[in-house]
């Protein structure tokens, strides 16, 4: 927990830097973010607990003793079968419900956080919205305390007109200052333009776009800081992902998104196809039925001084129905990729109590094959049964989300092919029996050498 705790702070290390927080929201952030490592804690921890006890047994040759007395693998297992059945119980119900409240905590902490420094808000090559009035986005941010900005392009509100960007400042370099204490940011833009839409209400000339253009050494803007110097950090802020549900929530949403998704399908499709004017020639009193056309080409019917405009005509047609296809390709398939990601979270919360059964029931009996406790080959072997099972279950999930295979298949993948593993190392060691028999196996070699030799005895004695 320790080790994934710090790969966290690592992670989130800009967002927690430079805005001086106080101590107790830094243990509040790491407090909140803990639970949603479980499910990677949790069943490594078992893995690993299991292969060092079982091989300090077999170590000790104290499974030797026990069963010398009468006492099974299977028996000597039991009581430690029953804590792992109870605790992927209590792990099932911490799933459902402690992760997602503190997923919710966590995110919005991480929001409240976010509003504390307005430099942090500037993210190098994207607009970023500052304050009501401003999005800014600049190329590069340098500086101690990121104040340089290099290629600074503004766009302006207009509260009197707010559809559209109708003032845009550019400049070359810029300047994030304000005084200690001050609720109000200054910043200060060199070397660049200021364009202003001109309001004009003749149509023509609304079409040619005018606008005003001036230039300037240095300008400065000042924004109020007033919401930022008094961010409330147990603000409770309208957060949603699929992360924050419990199983209840999860059921509804996924129905539906599922529903919604289906009806949206559909309703393009009746669009797409009233579009066409198939639906037009359908007989009133018989909807099976065509009225089949006898015409080879509707073009010649028309003049031929006609016919380019209206082959451009239906070009343009057949163009902007399939970039509006296109368009609602690239649509649906977000809807899809948010679906699958709830079904995912779905899953994700049996498939972690199900992991920590299957996982004790490879790292037990693989102790007790290998003979080995301790931290060294138990840890070696443990994070590698870990990573792979881990990395299975990243990479699977990643293939769910754009729809290569299903969720359910994706959240299942790594811990299907641990079960097999689970049943055989367990089957191995209540019989007594390595990984690999190198003595069955020298002997069955044995055997064909010498089947092989007799066979070419007789064939000699023949000849």
């Amino acid at each position: 927990m320790f080790i994934f705790v710090l790969q966290t702070i690592w992670l989130y290390i800009s967002e927690l830097a430079g805005k001086d927080l106080d101590f107790w929201i830094i243990l509040k952030f790491l407090w909140f973010v803990s639970p949603r490592l479980i499910p990677l804690v949790l069943p490594l921890s078992i893995l690993v607990t299991s292969l060092m006890v079982f091989g300090n047994f077999a170590e000790n040759y104290e499974f030797a003793a026990m069963k010398s007395t009468g006492i099974s693998l299977q028996r000597a297992m039991r009581s430690l079968t029953v804590f792992i059945l109870l605790l992927s119980f209590v792990a099932f119900l911490f799933s459902n419900n402690i992760i997602p409240w503190s997923e919710y905590k966590w995110q919005n902490l991480r929001r409240n956080i976010a509003q504390m420094s307005p430099s942090m808000l500037i993210t190098e090559g994207q607009f970023s919205q500052i304050g009501e009035d401003y999005n800014i986005k600049v190329m590069e941010k340098s500086g101690d305390n990121d104040q340089f900005l290099r290629e600074v392009v503004i766009h302006k509100k207009d509260r009197s007109r707010p559809n559209g960007n109708f003032t845009v400042i550019i400049a070359d370099n810029g300047e994030l200052a304000s005084a200690e204490g001050s609720n109000t940011l200054s910043l200060i833009l060199k070397d660049g333009n200021y364009y202003d839409d001109v309001r004009v209400t003749n149509l023509k000339k609304k079409k040619r776009a005018p606008f005003a253009k001036s230039s300037f050494k240095e300008y400065a803007i000042n924004i109020d800081l007033t919401e930022f110097n008094n961010v409330d950090i147990e603000k409770e802020n309208r957060l949603s992902n699929q992360n924050m549900f419990n199983m209840r929530e999860l059921y509804f949403a996924i129905d539906s998104l599922s529903n919604s998704h289906s009806k949206d399908i559909r309703v393009f499709s009746d669009n797409m196809n009233y579009r066409t004017g198939f639906a037009k020639f359908h007989d009133k009193n018989n909807k099976d039925s065509l009225v089949h056309d006898t015409l080879k080409s509707i073009v010649k019917i028309y003049p031929v001084n006609k016919q380019p405009d209206i082959i451009s005509m239906a070009l343009n047609n057949v163009k902007g129905t399939l970039q509006n296809i296109g368009a609602k390709k690239n649509e649906f398939a977000l809807k899809t990729m948010r679906l699958n990601k709830f079904e995912m979270a779905l899953h994700d919360k049996y498939v972690l109590a199900i992991a920590c059964i299957i996982l004790f029931f490879v790292g037990a009996p693989l102790g007790a094959i290998i003979k080995r406790g301790g931290m060294g080959l138990p840890m070696v072997i443990a994070i590698l049964l870990f990573l792979t099972y881990h990395f299975i279950g990243i990479f699977a999930k990643n293939s769910a989300e754009v729809g290569t295979i299903p969720p359910f298949l994706a959240t299942w993948l790594s811990t299907l092919i641990l079960l097999p593993l689970s049943i055989w190392l367990t089957y191995r060691a209540t019989r007594d029996q390595g990984i690999i028999d190198l003595d069955a196996f020298s002997r069955r070699i044995r055997k064909l050498v010498e089947k092989k030799n007799k066979v070419q005895d007789v064939d000699t004695r023949d000849t």
